[in-house]
This record gives structure tokens, sequence and C-alpha cells, in this order.
């Protein structure tokens, strides 16, 4: 693991220790998104494969009354009957959040759909029951389609935040906390080092300082032993 080049001092110690604690605060923290974003993501998951095969089988139904609607009557007045509109639906797109990642919303009117599939744009003497059935049928599926988008569009924003936070935590797991881990122990290795030699240092200054005490009152003790055989002469 690499270690960081820094000055092994004190406050370089400290600071590398609270971006330590930091750091490991904020695995926690990831962890925990991860984690409950991964939960919500599996439930959104299923919910999708239910409402997808919801749909499916509503525009199957809806698929198999049309094609019975082709085969009785004319191509052109089956034609002109799907190119009469409809009063248009509108669906209201806002925003929301799951663990603070935005998602969209897709609501329809339920009240309009109803009326909708109460009425249809074409003369019903031309047509036949097979293509009110197909045409009840797609306007049946419309809710379930607009659940089904917003689910999955849901679940492709989680896939890549999951993603991003699944970088993010392998990144502080085995890159940044390892390495201040090391550089930490480096630097209190060489703090500690560095006391043991200035320990050292003041133990030799020390002796040195008291080896010359020594000689200093040797050399007064023997002036003064010379001075009194002096004076005893």
């Amino acid at each position: 693991m690499a270690v960081r080049r820094v000055s092994p001092n004190r406050m370089e110690l400290l600071r590398l220790k609270r971006e330590l604690e930091v750091a490991r605060r904020g695995h926690r923290l990831l962890k925990d998104k991860r984690d409950g974003m991964m939960r919500r993501f599996l439930e959104l998951v299923q919910e999708a494969l239910r409402l997808r095969r919801l749909v499916d089988q509503q525009l199957a139904e809806a698929t198999e009354a049309m094609a019975l609607a082709r085969a009785v009557l004319w191509p052109e007045v089956l034609g002109n009957a799907m190119r009469l509109a409809a009063r248009p639906l509108e669906v209201e797109v806002s925003e929301t959040a799951i663990m603070a990642v935005p998602v969209p919303q897709l609501r329809i009117d339920a009240t309009a759909v109803q009326d909708q599939r109460q009425t249809f744009p074409y003369g019903l003497a031309s047509t036949t029951g097979e293509v009110d059935v197909a045409i009840d049928g797609l306007r049946k599926a419309l809710p379930a389609m607009l659940e089904l988008a917003e689910v999955e569009k849901t679940v492709q924003l989680l896939a890549v935040e999951l993603e991003r936070t699944r970088r993010r935590v392998n990144s502080l797991e085995h890159v940044m906390i390892p390495e201040l881990e090391e550089t930490i122990h480096s630097i209190t290795l060489k703090m500690d080092e560095n006391e043991r030699d200035n320990l050292t240092r003041l133990m030799k200054v020390k002796d040195m300082i008291v080896a010359e005490a020594i000689l200093k009152r040797r050399e007064r003790d023997s002036r003064f032993a010379g001075e009194s055989a002096d004076r005893g002469a």
C-alpha cells in the first residue's frame, strides 16, 4: 500500500487522524446508503417485472382483438376509424427523490381515462365490437404503461447511482483508508524513532555535563589540597 509523502510531525499526524476519522464516517454512511439503495432497487426490479407482465398481457389482448377486427373489416374502414382523433390525455410529470436520487413521477387523470374508455371517436355503426375491444384494451393498458415507464426509469437511475456509490465505497475501503492508516503508522514509527534519538542525545549530553562537572570538582579538590599542603609547609 502506498504511503503519502508528508512531514513526520505531530501537526501532520493530527491532521491525518482527523482525515481518517472523516473517511471512516463517510465510508459507513455510504455503505448504509448502498445497502438501502440496493434493497429499494431490488424491490423496484420486482415491481417492474410485475408491470411488464401486466402490460404484455394487456397489449397481447388488445393486439388479438385488433387482429380479429382486421379479419372482419375492410382495411379502409378500419384505417379511417383509427385516424379519427380522440380527446388527448395529459400526463403530469414531476420529480421525487429516492435515497437522494431524483427520479421521475408520471401521473395521468384516472377520470379522464375512464371517460375515454366510455366513448369512441368513430361511429359504432361502421365498425365491429372487436375494434371497440382493441381500443378499450389499449386505453386500459395506458396507466400501467406509464407506471412501467416510471419504474423502469427509476431503476435505471438507481442503477447508475448504485454503481457510483459502490465505487466510492470501494475506493474508501481499499485505497484511501488503508493509505491513511499506513501513513499514520509510518509517521508514528518515525516520530517514535526521532523521540528515541532525542532521548539518546539528551542522555549523552547529560553524561557529558555530569562528566564535566565531576572533572571540574576533581580539579577544584586537587587545587584545594595543593593549597592546604603549601600552607602547612
